[in-house]
């Protein structure tokens, strides 16, 4: 249903350091380098970072939030602590989320400019 997401970012250098290993636990590499945006994908662009060097930090109440999905729970742990290591901060970490139809694994993050990402993979 979704073809590509982008985010928006202030410093592309910091961001695309922190996306390609935050990225990388779940198969997505850089493809595509261009002057204010890079795109990130397994065969072609899925996620692009664009250059806004004059936005503001992403508002916390904003409510944007990006899953991706990943193949292992290990995964998982991956992007948490590659994002972690790279300026993310954690905003729930690796852990089993049950609810009432489906149970899933997941870890959440926010970039360093305030986006919210998570990685999840589904356990039953």
């Amino acid at each position: 249903m979704i073809d590509h997401i982008s985010v928006a970012v202030r410093d592309l250098v910091r961001a695309a350091r922190f996306y390609e290993a935050a990225l990388a636990p779940l198969g997505l590499v850089r493809l595509v380098t261009r002057p204010a945006t890079i795109g990130f994908g397994k065969t072609y662009s899925e996620f692009w970072i664009n250059l806004r060097a004059s936005m503001s930090d992403v508002d916390e109440g904003s409510g944007v939030h990006i899953a991706l999905r990943a193949k292992s729970t290990g995964d998982v742990d991956a992007f948490h602590a590659a994002a972690l290591a790279t300026g993310g901060r954690c905003d729930g970490p690796p852990g089993n989320r049950p609810h009432d139809r489906v149970k899933y694994y997941a870890a959440f993050v926010v970039d360093p400019d305030g986006n919210r990402i998570e990685a999840v993979t589904f356990t039953q």
